[in-house]
């Protein structure tokens, strides 16, 4: 259920969505290769054309300005957009009202060097922005009154692309590699936080905390990917387009209850701003606080274990008593570490085609689990769990605290645990929201003592 007290509730836009398909239907029958690369992205990625839109730029004419304000959207002064408009209520790309026939639309991608490049781009169009600065661009096809553009961003929400500045692109590489190479396990926890803090201050100092942002998550998309093979397989599968992980929709970190505060803390200084809150039901014992990051476009779901009368409070700026028992997160965290430092994130989720993706993987060999939530505007699943063998030391520690029992410790040492998934999730109407019904369910079939044994 959703907090008490949540002042978030989000419904699905339909009108708005009607009005960006009606735009984005009429552009892709006007620029052939949009039309191509949105065969392909389902066809090869199992992702949807639209949800790769970085912005549409619509004419100026007849009484759009008029419908996209009744239909919710919010026209707001943007550098670089003499008309902008935003809708504060839904997942929808900005809506940008230019003069003249042309509809322009941009799509995300990670590098747009790498798009480029996988779709033998003209070298004579030439890429907009200087390497690492914050906004890059490149008209990738011309049409009929349609462009389709590819659009890098790193920490910047607007559209005006910067002035080149050497020094501070080598201060971002500096950083990145910083955060790649960041150490995560530490036997003292304390010593982790207040080095990946350190960091994290050096690089707003020198960047911001935009950028800092930008560039720690794309760490930690790294850092996850390397350990959870269909991550490796689906962004491959991305890369062969030139779009990196640029439909990611949340990522989703887990913390102990003692270092909730400070996973919590960490992400403020990111920029980070507490969304809803959520628990799963007294089964699970676990709950999670939504964090959203709005000039980046990052959502996190930070996950702890939870009692009902807790999720009620501010726990995620309160100290959370170390209990006597161990829900799903903290078993979890006790088997792999906190998710900031050794063990990583437990999910990415991106946007999909629900059905797409999920066939295509288990064409090589990934399986999907049963969704655990099936609305028409929302679909979500996770891939079978990468399962990780786990240190003999935290398995110790653990039984002899008697939070696990002889056999599951047995169990652990022989089998490992599992680690992470990847989640496929669909949108439809700009839906913005979770859905928490059947939360209880998926967080109960992925504890770690309730796998089934491998053979």
């Amino acid at each position: 259920m959703v907090a008490e007290g949540a002042s978030f509730h989000w419904e699905p836009q339909p009108w708005g969505q009607r009005i960006l398909d009606g735009i984005v239907e009429r552009f892709l029958s006007r620029n052939e290769l949009a039309g191509v690369m949105s065969e392909r992205m389902r066809a090869e990625t199992g992702t949807r054309f639209f949800d790769w839109i970085d912005f549409i730029a619509a004419p100026e004419e007849g009484d759009l300005a008029a419908t996209l304000s009744a239909s919710g959207f919010v026209e707001r002064a943007e550098p670089g957009a003499p008309r902008c408009f935003r809708h504060p209520g839904a997942l929808f790309p900005p809506v940008l009202l230019e003069r003249g026939p042309t509809i322009r639309v941009g799509i995300k991608v990670e590098s747009v060097a790498d798009f480029a490049s996988a779709w033998t781009v003209p070298n004579d169009h030439v890429i907009q922005g200087e390497p690492w600065s914050r906004l890059r661009r490149v008209c990738a096809a011309y049409g009929d009154n349609a462009e389709l553009w590819a659009v890098e961003r790193h920490g910047y929400g607007s559209f005006e692309c910067a002035e080149p500045d050497t020094a501070r692109s080598v201060l971002t590489l500096r950083h990145l590699e910083c955060f790649r190479r960041r150490l995560r396990l530490w036997d003292d926890e304390d010593r982790g936080f207040a080095r990946a803090n350190a960091l994290v201050d050096a690089s707003i100092a020198d960047l911001g905390v935009d950028l800092t942002c930008d560039l720690f998550f794309a760490s930690e998309r790294e850092y996850w990917q390397r350990r959870n093979r269909a991550g490796q397989v689906q962004k491959a599968r991305q890369d062969r387009l030139g779009l990196g992980w640029a439909n990611h929709d949340h990522h989703t970190f887990r913390s102990s209850r003692r270092n909730f505060r400070r996973l919590v803390a960490l992400l403020e200084k990111l920029g980070f701003g507490c969304r809803e809150r959520f628990y799963a039901g007294q089964e699970a014992g676990w709950g999670a606080q939504v964090l959203e990051q709005p000039v980046c476009g990052l959502t996190v779901f930070a996950d702890v274990d939870l009692s009902p009368e807790e999720v009620a409070g501010n726990f995620a700026h309160e100290t959370l008593r170390t209990r006597e028992e161990l829900g799903t997160v903290g078993l979890w965290c006790g088997l792999h570490g906190e998710s900031i430092l050794q063990a990583g994130m437990h999910h990415l989720e991106c946007q999909f085609d629900h059905a797409a993706l999920r066939e295509q993987l288990s064409a090589v060999g990934i399986q999907t689990m049963a969704p655990f939530t099936d609305f028409d505007f929302l679909k979500q699943a996770f891939t079978q769990g990468e399962r990780w063998p786990v240190d003999g030391a935290r398995i110790d520690r653990l039984q002899e605290a008697g939070l696990i029992t002889a056999m599951q410790a047995y169990d652990f040492r022989t089998q490992g645990a599992i680690g992470s998934h990847l989640e496929n999730l669909e949108r439809h109407d700009g839906y913005k929201g979770f859905n928490q019904h059947g939360v209880s369910d998926i967080i109960s079939r992925t504890d770690p003592r309730k796998q089934p044994l491998q053979a």
